[in-house]
């Protein structure tokens, strides 16, 4: 099988490591998918009332992932990452379903409402609406529905803050606050993002993370930042945007009046696509990616920094160092750790 190579970096005993626990896991994806398929597909022949087919759908789809599920969690404690009680996996997971089941009824019920309401205008209004719904998700998730798995709180140490918003000032997007997320009550493993647009953008910290060294610390707020400064998440919530609206536009040729029993179809249909868009997308995701880790060198200037995070984060996270070649091109949406070691050598 071909393989995107690691460096010298990593020893060949942390590569054949890091693939022991990842192989499993993209059976479980295979699996998971296949699931998906099947389970969508059996479901397009459910006929229920526009308030109760989206939601059913979204439950029945939601409640079939739940052993491969369960798989992966008890893969994740057999290898010491995971934190949490089956009781809080369990919650976590109910959470989620119901989630996925009232955003599937945001998106479809005034889709198939419109559909029936206006049988030949319908695709325009849905296309837009569609894509509205997008940006308000956008804009709303870190203020709605991340604080549903997490609690956040500012960061707490005065001198390490200071020290992240003169950076953060020196890039030329000064921070509100940086907050930092309880993420230890679920994994040891570390990591920091951006959301939000907006009033609602936001830098977060996992707790896990805290206990890197500070100039480390610096490098992932600088490549946080670097997505901000670069308007990453912009240009992908806009992409997003259309992706919502073309895919009415392609659901109106193949479905030209979309009723309530349509939506295990219409998911099904999303499912394809998106599987299919996937390459151009992870390849924009991993391009984004590398620009973020440039501007954290140039803001920083600290190469051994840098170096020593990635080595770190990748040994701590047990990250798949030599991925196979189809699935990273396929969807792997950040350089691997010797490629992102590659760009200060």
């Amino acid at each position: 099988m071909f393989r995107v190579k690691p460096l010298t970096c990593f020893t060949r005993q942390e590569v054949e490591r890091a693939r022991r626990y990842h192989r499993p896991g993209y059976v479980a994806l295979v699996v998971d998918l296949a699931v998906s398929v099947a389970v969508l597909g059996a479901l397009t022949q459910l006929s229920l009332p526009l308030l109760l087919a989206p939601p059913v759908v979204a439950v029945v789809v939601g409640v079939s992932h739940l052993p491969v599920g369960w798989w992966r969690y008890r893969h994740e404690r057999a290898w010491g990452f995971s934190t949490q009680s089956p009781r809080g996996w369990a919650t976590d997971r109910a959470k989620s379903i119901a989630i996925e089941a009232v955003l599937t009824l945001a998106a479809l019920g005034p889709l198939f409402w419109l559909a029936r309401t206006f049988p030949h205008g319908w695709v325009w209004p849905a296309a837009v609406g569609a894509a509205l719904l997008v940006f308000l998700l956008g804009f709303l998730a870190p203020v709605v529905l991340e604080p549903v798995f997490n609690r956040f709180r500012p960061l707490e140490d005065d001198e390490l803050g200071r020290r992240l918003h003169a950076l953060a000032d020196e890039a030329g997007a000064p921070v509100r606050e940086i907050l930092v997320a309880d993420a230890s009550r679920r994994t040891t493993k570390s990591n920091a993002y951006v959301s939000g647009i907006g009033g609602t953008r936001r830098v977060v910290l996992w707790d896990t993370l805290l206990a890197t060294p500070a100039d480390q610390i610096a490098v992932v707020l600088a490549h946080e930042l670097g997505h901000r400064v670069r308007r990453h998440v912009a240009v992908l919530t806009a992409i997003a945007m259309a992706g919502a609206a073309a895919f009415v536009l392609v659901l109106r040729l193949v479905r030209p009046h979309p009723v309530p029993g349509d939506t295990a179809f219409v998911l099904l249909l999303a499912l394809v696509l998106e599987l299919a868009a996937l390459p151009v997308l992870s390849a924009l995701l991993r391009r984004f990616e590398r620009s973020a880790d440039r501007f954290s060198l140039d803001l920083t200037g600290d190469a051994a920094a840098y170096r020593a995070l990635h080595q770190e984060l990748a040994r701590a996270n047990l990250s798949d160092l030599s991925p196979p070649k189809w699935l990273y091109y396929w969807m792997w949406s950040h350089p691997t750790p010797p490629q992102r070691l590659a760009d200060v050598r």
